[in-house]
């Protein structure tokens, strides 16, 4: 029969009675409904709710909306409107050295691509510190209260236990572990020799991976391809900064062309305004008939049509470069004007191909994200090729004990090392068939050759992009050469044409149409000028270069919270990035808008 014991500690019942009492509590009706009690929903373990209209419903537009009204305009005012259209706006000059510091500074895009590396820097981080020793404390107190059927066994106990230790990983798969185990025992058996007794352990063990997960190779696989995904990381940043600095090249010589064009097709109205005046003051003198003053208004009228869609695309093209360069007092919506002040230098160049070859295949970021990756695949095949062997473990564990009648008897009993054990064991595992490990080896394998034919596409793609790009500059020399010629004698035609207008040997339509004909010469000119600078960002481009003399050098986003290694990074980030608090219902916008030029 169990012995009886009616002197039970009602210790041991105390602590379950309370948290029995308590979960009872927070699950009876009525219980309080707050963050503080873990059995209820809050507000905050949800997502803030955005409206269901805002998600789903289609809001019907019309351009009517933003229609500016106003009184209709006479063709006198509207001619007066698109002649003066840029008129009394601030302009701005910049230069194109200015263009690329404000684009290197202030860009939106390069902030953006210049956190990716962070970010990658920040999970190598990671990655290397798995191999961190780790200092672990574990603390318990037990209570045992159990019915027994001999006095030599004790009924009830408590012991308190305390166990601090360091674990230690090993580069080569393995785990070495020293721990400290000590403990206070208490009992109510009669027979026990020491109550309370203290016990104190060192102990020390290892566990080793000897086939799956084993070598330092493989668990250092990690790092390796974390450092290779940091330095892709860096290779694209750097292909985003000659990216948008080819970018604001372009749109720098875009403007350029569309104000040049702007300048010429001006020129053309006043020619053609002039010519009105001149077949007027004709037909005022008898000379020539009507038809003259209607073929030259006509052809006004023909001119400030392509006014208006050159200043149309000189808008858009100013918009683009002020995006990009993103200057204070130049947002993308202001009405400032820029004024490109660099001119073009053309020059005739030979290129050598083959030698231009070789340096873009040196030089192109695009195959040295390639040749990272492939050897981050390489290390991925490490890794799948040992995750497919069997599992195949070996512990060992060395025990020094310590016993006593108080904590200082125990260590003096520790530190004689009288009394010592040690066990070691193996653990083997396989799975039957291993197809799962097999397929992903299989997997990563067929990844690096994917990799390495994408390599050799990208290689034709690049000397492709070589060879058009030397082949454009060739060409538009030649344009320019010619466009020039072109410039001269349709000049001297005009003028030809004028001259002969005035005796009456012509009309309107011959000098308009050699007007137009210069027009077109002055016009390709300008194109075949933009396009030989913008062939030369092409090649600079292709060849993974900047165009220009100026050496640019960049660093990544700087790590948050670096004063301390104790400081939380969280800590030196604005709270607004830290929550979703930023999610507000849209502001209600004015109907209609008015449309401003």
């Amino acid at each position: 029969m169990p012995t009886g014991h009616p002197h039970r500690s009602t210790l041991a019942h105390a602590p379950a009675a309370r948290l029995i009492a308590l979960a009872l509590l927070s699950l009876a009706p009525g219980a309080c409904r707050s963050v503080y009690n873990p059995f209820t929903e809050a507000d905050e373990d949800r997502a803030r709710t955005i409206a269901l209209s805002r998600l789903r419903e289609l809001r019907a537009g019309s351009l009517d909306e933003y229609r500016r009204e106003g009184p209709p305009q006479t063709p006198e005012e509207q001619t007066r409107a698109v002649m003066s259209r840029f008129a009394g706006l601030e302009a701005v000059e910049l230069t194109l050295e200015e263009c690329r510091a404000s684009t290197l500074e202030r860009n939106l895009n390069l902030k953006v691509a210049l956190i990716d590396p962070a970010i990658a820097r920040e999970r190598a981080g990671a990655e290397e510190a798995k191999f961190e020793s780790t200092f672990f404390t574990r603390a318990a107190w037990q209570n045992f209260d159990s019915p027994t059927a001999s006095n030599l066994d004790s009924a009830q106990s408590e012991r308190r236990l305390i166990t601090p230790g360091v674990r230690i990983p090993m580069r080569t798969g393995g785990n070495v572990t020293v721990s400290l185990p000590v403990s206070k025992a208490e009992t109510d058996n009669q027979f026990s020799t020491l109550n309370p007794a203290y016990n104190s352990d060192l102990q020390f063990s290892i566990s080793h991976e000897l086939l799956r997960n084993a070598g330092r190779r493989v668990n250092t696989a990690s790092i390796r391809i974390a450092q290779y995904s940091q330095q892709v990381s860096e290779a694209q940043t750097k292909l985003e900064i000659i990216r948008q600095l080819a970018a604001v090249d372009r749109a720098y010589w875009r403007l350029y062309q569309a104000r040049a064009e702007l300048d010429v097709r001006q020129q053309q109205y006043e020619l053609a305004v002039a010519q009105l005046d001149r077949a007027r003051r004709r037909v005022d003198a008898g000379s020539a008939p009507e038809i003259e003053v209607i073929r030259a208004q006509a052809g006004v009228a023909d001119r400030l049509e392509t006014i208006i869609a050159v200043q149309n695309a000189l808008r858009l093209q100013q918009r683009e470069l002020k995006r990009i360069i993103n200057m204070p007092g130049l947002d993308v919506d202001s009405p400032v004007m820029l004024t490109p002040t660099s001119l073009p230098d053309p020059v005739e160049y030979v290129i050598d191909h083959a030698q231009t070859c070789q340096a873009a295949l040196t030089n192109r970021m695009e195959l040295l994200e390639l040749e990272l990756r492939l050897a981050a695949d390489a290390a991925s095949i490490d890794v799948a090729r040992s995750q497919s062997l069997p599992l195949f473990t070996v512990d060992y564990t060395y025990r020094i004990n310590g016993l006593g009648r108080s904590m200082q008897d125990s260590f003096h009993t520790l530190q004689r090392n009288n009394f010592a054990d040690w066990e070691a064991g193996l653990n083997f595992e396989i799975p039957l068939g291993n197809e799962a490990a097999r397929s992903r080896l299989r997997e990563t394998i067929l990844t690096r050759i994917q990799r390495l034919a994408t390599k050799e596409a990208r290689e034709q793609a690049i000397r492709l992009e070589v060879l058009n790009a030397a082949d454009t500059i060739d060409g538009t020399w030649q344009r320019i050469l010619a466009a020039r010629q072109s410039v001269i004698l349709n000049t001297r035609a005009l003028q030809a044409e004028q001259r002969q207008f005035d005796v009456g040997q012509c009309t309107s339509n011959d000098v308009l149409d050699a007007a137009t004909r210069l027009a077109d010469a002055q016009s390709a000119e300008i194109r075949a000028l933009t396009d030989h600078q913008i062939a030369q960002i092409d090649l600079a481009f292709a060849t993974g270069t900047l165009l220009g003399a100026g050496k640019v050098d960049w660093e990544p986003l700087p790590r948050p919270g670096t004063g301390s290694r104790d400081t939380d990074p969280a800590e030196s980030l604005p709270p607004s990035l830290l929550d979703d608090a930023h999610l507000h219902p849209p502001r209600a916008v004015p109907s209609p808008v008015p449309l401003t030029p």
